[in-house]
């Protein structure tokens, strides 16, 4: 293995990482900044109204965008395991 593969490899495996995550991150950021809004606007500091709804967002999420990230991290590791063999040359 040479060094543009194992660059390629490291590439492609950052790209699905961040690409998977993106969806779950996005979502707790855009729950978590409406809920600050909210509780400065109504000056409610209650710490178990910024968490339930950031759970309760990421418990979707998660379960909405599971076949995409599960399809993902497949053809991910059906392509690094084809590769596998010209790697080992």
């Amino acid at each position: 293995m040479n060094i543009e593969q194992s660059v390629d490899i490291l590439r492609d495996l950052v790209t699905v990482a961040l690409t998977v995550s993106a969806p779950i991150l996005l979502v707790a950021v855009s729950v978590g900044v409406a809920v600050s809004l909210l509780q400065a606007v109504t000056s409610i500091q209650e710490a178990s109204l910024s968490f339930i709804p950031k759970v309760t967002a990421l418990g979707i999420t998660m379960v909405v965008v599971a076949p995409w990230i599960l399809k993902t991290l497949m053809d991910f590791t059906i392509v690094f395991l084809n590769r596998l063999p010209e790697a080992v040359r």
